[in-house]
């Protein structure tokens, strides 16, 4: 892999090594249509040349937005690379505002979107964007330019220009802008190049428990550079990418699919858990008995695993019960990465156990992204790390426990931004605001985000995200936010599982009502809850532990404004939106 330099050598790189008729797979109109690697390859020679024929010049900034995840993207990723210009991928969710502003910083000549929707949402945007000439978009949109357009007018023109660009690209060039939408401000332009993802997807592979006859689902967002730089690794390694159709049919696309590999981030893993265990508070008599013995086997699941009388025991749970729950993720799953946030562990536990492996990894986006990931491999797994550090990558703890990093996978900086750019990289490490520690010497361990410690009035720190990673534990806990800045103790604002809730109530003879209002004002759930939290709480040093809560009645969404696109909480967001409830808490 050591000619591999630039991204754009990684498809050529396949077509060597191995072939695929398969290299990417979408579904449309209920059939899976494949895109072999030659044809992926002429495709985005036919845009390098059609962007140049367009006037496109090296260093021009190409925005992509698309609603899901889909070859044209890839097609047209290494098309604009090969131009020598700069592709900008943008969160389809994030608001109009965002929008103006990352087209303005970048200077975004030309975007390309999937949809009617997005083509609405940037026209409206585009009066107030000089730089911004023209939109295509994949789908068939009315009074929008078609991407195909693009190929058409590159035909048979420009091939040794494409040549010659391709040639003058060196690998610490600058690939690709990808702007962070932050918990406050205005969103960063973090400056990612060749090297940076090239060293990441390479330094990931021995990570990766898959050959080139493998499958990989694809749904979590593209414009993240989590699920990128693995398209990036599979491509490598030849694996085959079939694109799910939208997040709500994940489930019929696994099953469909049989993945050997696919991303997640928790909260998608805890809707998965609670499904599964929906359907088994459904069993009746002996199933349901044996349903919930093997569930509390998983909660006993230690690394390195237990011998003995358990091994036999969970040898008989994954024949009888835990089979049914590979087989509902398509049944050849060898490994889950889960990122973007901390996965809890109890969670971690009991998917292991189930033969699910579930492989927690770390990174940021300014780190292309991976830091470090468990592995099976070597004794690579301990549950509450993110693993050992990739190999190639440095990582020092600092004085006051934030975690700094350095390596080729290390951003050139933030665009425009220099002042912001030297804050982070202050003694040539990256400091991430993450603080953590190494367990055993080796498996690194996130104990919070250093921004988000706060301080009681009795001048106490509490780290929230622990505390909430450990109460969303309960079955009645959808979400929830741990606040206290300069206050005399933490409080929190609770979402709950409404349908859990509602069983639970018809299964107690409650009338707790059936609107997520109605639920969130019955003291009988309110009184439950409370008794999950002060469970909960014995975890805690009395200072860190929370003495009132209120219940809110609607899920915090990044289309509510409540999450980032990265599903991270916006907290300054959700206390404004919350003052009056916060107000109560502390006032009365």
């Amino acid at each position: 892999m050591d000619h591999i330099k630039r991204l754009f050598d990684i498809p050529y790189h396949q077509l060597e090594k191995f072939p695929q008729e398969d290299c990417f797979v979408d579904k449309k109109e209920g059939k899976w249509i494949k895109t072999s690697t030659k044809e992926y390859i002429e495709k985005a020679n036919l845009i390098s040349q059609g962007l140049i024929e367009m006037g496109i010049q090296p260093n021009d900034k190409i925005g992509i937005i698309s609603t899901n995840n889909r070859s044209e993207w890839h097609i047209l990723d290494i098309g604009i690379q090969q131009a020598g210009a700069i592709s900008v991928p943008v969160y389809p969710t994030i608001s109009e505002n965002d929008y103006n502003y990352i087209f303005n910083d970048a200077k975004i000549k030309l975007c390309f979107v999937s949809d009617a929707e997005l083509f609405a949402k940037v026209n409206s945007v585009m009066p107030s964007v000089d730089s911004l000439t023209g939109i295509y978009s994949f789908d068939e949109v009315k009074d929008c330019a078609n991407w195909t357009d693009v190929m058409k007018a590159g035909e048979s023109k420009h091939e040794e220009e494409v040549q010659k660009r391709k040639e003058a690209i060196k690998e610490e060039d600058l690939a690709t802008l990808i702007y962070t939408s932050g918990t406050t401000g205005n969103p960063k332009g973090v400056m990612l190049s060749h090297l940076n993802i090239v060293s990441n997807a390479k330094a990931c592979v021995p990570r990766l428990p898959v050959d080139n006859n493998a499958k990989s689902l694809s749904f979590l967002p593209i414009c993240h550079v989590y699920e990128r730089m693995l398209i990036y690794l599979y491509q490598m390694t030849g694996v085959s990418v079939y694109f799910a159709e939208s997040i709500e049919t994940i489930g019929d696309n696994l099953k469909e699919v049989k993945p050997d590999v696919f991303t997640a981030v928790p909260r998608l893993l805890e809707k998965v858990y609670d499904k599964i265990i929906a359907k088994g508070e459904e069993l009746k008599g002996v199933k349901k008995k044996l349903f919930f013995w093997a569930v509390s086997l998983g909660e006993d699941y230690t690394i390195p695993e237990k011998g003995g009388f358990y091994k036999f025991k969970l040898g008989i749970a994954r024949k009888l019960i835990f089979s049914k729950w590979q087989a509902a993720l398509g049944g050849n799953c060898k490994a889950v990465a889960s990122g973007s946030a901390a996965l809890s562990p109890r969670l971690a536990k009991i998917f292991l156990a189930a033969g699910i492996p579930v492989m927690e990894g770390y990174g940021l986006t300014e780190t292309s992204p991976v830091i470090s990931v468990n592995c099976e491999d070597n004794d690579g797994v301990r549950i509450g790390t993110v693993g050992r550090v990739l190999d190639g990558v440095e990582v020092k703890i600092a004085e006051d426990g934030e975690i700094l990093v350095k390596g080729p996978n290390v951003m050139l900086g933030y665009y425009n931004l220099p002042e912001k750019t030297a804050e982070v990289m202050e003694g040539g490490w990256f400091h991430t605001g993450d603080i953590g520690e190494f367990e055993e010497g080796q498996y690194l361990k996130i104990t919070d985000r250093k921004k988000e410690i706060f301080k009681t009035s009795g001048g106490k720190y509490v780290a929230p995200q622990i505390m909430e990673n450990k109460f969303k534990e309960s079955r009645f806990i959808e979400q929830i936010i741990v606040v206290g800045e300069g206050e005399k103790h933490p409080a929190a604002l609770v979402y709950p599982a409404i349908d859990f809730a509602k069983e639970w109530a018809s299964r107690h003879g409650k009338d707790i009502g059936q609107t997520s209002e109605e639920i969130c004002k019955s003291q009988d759930l309110k009184d439950r809850i409370e008794a999950e939290i002060e469970k909960f709480n014995k975890d805690f040093g009395k200072w860190e532990q929370v003495k009132k809560f209120e219940l809110i009645p609607a899920e915090m969404t990044v289309e509510t404004g409540e999450l980032t696109p990265t599903l991270k909480l916006k907290r300054k967001v959700i206390k404004e939106k919350y003052k009056d409830l916060l107000e109560k808490i502390y006032r009365s």
